[in-house]
């Protein structure tokens, strides 16, 4: 492109950021920098009577916590600052301004019970629409049906008003969306926004044209909710005359419920237990908290990753993605129209993947802290084994010290079925004759040793090893199966190995058959 590529990630900061928000900036972040672009930050907080204290903060973290970098914008600075809408008023009067003056918007002073009244007839008139539009704004009170002198008059006097955008009444507006292709709307089907809301500020239809033309955006990349207004900001770009360098509209598919009917809401992960938002957040109000994918144990990495596969194919096998090769598959043509179900389950492979990845000295101070917490000593040599034993084994770093308990914790019961099946004489005297050749060892006590000890003293006493592999395990850990045993010993160490040995041979009798 002649024109450098310029998107821009715009959230309101009503409360904490829906994971869908982050699939749009991830998308908006893979398209510019694929572009050899720029991405800006922007906060729209026009909606005063919404705004949650934190929220930006959250924001801005939120974005931190999944690697998307912030070229310009809230946080980071620019030269198109400010950044936050509600420090931008003037510009937006002065554009809503320079319409009336060029008979594009209007003023309105109708109340809210004369509103009311009009849907209300209306309504009674079986109408299509009960709006504020290109027909019925002749019948109520505002700038287009009052005399000059009594508009006049009325701003004089302080009454309240809105700016109103004058939509045409016979015209055909189209859009050419990157996903979608072209979008056709007629002019009847929109009403006469609200483009200056009474306290000064500019509605979102007014707000997002204006800086999106002043801070060079070429791209508007967003949610498939904002779809039904994009010929209403078709028009404002008209209206304001700068139609020529509107930015390409692109939007992305809704992230749907677990099942596939319906969007995603807070409600469908309440009740399916899993989180909605990247981080925990905690209500300013109420003191509720809700659920983040960061303080579930989801890595960023993995999240991003099952993000971006949300609505986006790239053409390929590939599943696991680092972010610079996200970058370089990303291509807007290959979002898809349709809406993606949201898979929990999916989300949980992709962390089960990445933990996996993760080295175990970067695993081990959670095992090492939680071991700790539950009152057990443990180095962090001891939390690295845990770690290298087990992480193939769990979705989430903290669960693998739930799934070394039976490493902390010396068996107190043993599997009925398991000694049922297994526990006989031959296993009896394998676990015997072990025992007897670990108390014997010296050297290092690792896993290559102990697994020559092992097959030494089962060739010596003439017994099959495969045959008592599973007494073996049964007598050490209480369990028919679990990770491996050779790497589980040298954790537990020789002395803890050959304590359990012997209990079990005190403990298990050998079934009569």
């Amino acid at each position: 492109m002649s024109t450098p590529v310029r998107v821009r990630f715009a959230p309101s900061p009503t409360g904490p950021l829906h994971i869908g928000g982050v699939r749009t900036a991830l998308y908006n972040y893979l398209f510019a920098r694929k572009m050899g672009g720029k991405m800006l930050l922007r906060i729209e907080d026009t909606d005063q009577n919404r705004f949650v204290p934190g929220a930006e903060e959250y924001i801005l973290e939120s974005l931190r916590w999944v690697g998307i970098e912030i070229d310009e914008g809230q946080g980071v600075g620019g030269p198109d600052a400010p950044y936050r809408q509600s420090e931008r008023r003037d510009i937006y009067q002065k554009e809503a301004q320079r319409l009336v003056n060029e008979g594009k918007a209007y003023y309105a002073f109708d109340t809210a019970e004369e509103l009311d009244a009009m849907r209300q007839r209306l309504e009674e008139a079986n109408a299509p629409a009960a709006q504020y539009n290109s027909i019925t704004r002749m019948q109520m009170r505002n700038s287009l049906t009052m005399k000059p002198d009594e508009v006049h008059a009325c701003i004089d006097a302080g009454d309240p008003f809105v700016i109103r955008l004058k939509t045409p009444r016979k015209e055909e507006v189209r859009l050419n969306d990157l996903i979608r292709g072209w979008v056709n709307v007629h002019s009847s089907a929109i009403d006469d926004k609200v483009l200056l809301k009474s306290d000064g500020l500019p509605t979102y239809h007014l707000a997002n044209i204006v800086d999106d033309h002043l801070m060079g955006i070429t791209h508007v990349i967003r949610g498939e909710e904002w779809l039904p207004s994009a010929p209403l900001h078709v028009l404002l770009y008209r209206y304001l005359g700068w139609e020529d360098t509107m930015p390409q509209f692109a939007h992305l598919p809704l992230l749907l419920k677990p099942e596939g009917n319906g969007k995603l809401s807070k409600r469908d992960a309440d009740l399916g237990g899993f989180p909605i938002f990247p981080l925990q957040w905690t209500d300013p109000t109420t003191g509720q908290v809700a659920r983040g994918f960061r303080e579930d144990g989801y890595l960023p990495e993995a999240t991003i990753n099952f993000l971006a596969l949300l609505g986006w194919n790239p053409g390929t096998e590939q599943e696991l993605f680092t972010m610079d090769e996200l970058i370089a598959s990303f291509d807007i043509a290959q979002v898809h129209k349709a809406g993606a179900r949201f898979d929990i389950q999916k989300a949980q492979w992709f962390n089960h993947q990445y933990i996996r990845q993760q080295s175990d000295a970067d695993l081990a101070p959670t095992v090492q802290q939680q071991a700790e917490a539950a009152g057990f000593a443990c180095s962090l040599e001891k939390a690295e084994k845990i770690a290298a034993l087990l992480k193939g084994r769990v979705n989430f770093a903290h669960e693998i010290f739930t799934e070394a308990g039976t490493i902390f914790n010396a068996p107190t019961t043993y599997d009925e079925n398991i000694a049922a099946a297994k526990w006989n004489d031959d296993a009896i005297k394998a676990v015997t004759v072990f025992r007897d050749a670990l108390q014997a060892f010296e050297g290092d006590f690792v896993a290559d040793s102990i697994k020559h000890a092992l097959s030494d003293s089962m060739q010596q006493a003439g017994i099959k090893q495969g045959k008592i592999m599973q007494a073996m395990r049964l007598a050490l850990t209480g369990l028919g199966a679990g990770p491996d045993l050779m790497l589980t010993m040298e954790i537990i160490g020789k002395e803890e190995t050959v304590k359990r040995l012997e209990k079990a041979l005190t403990t298990l009798k050998t079934p009569v058959s």
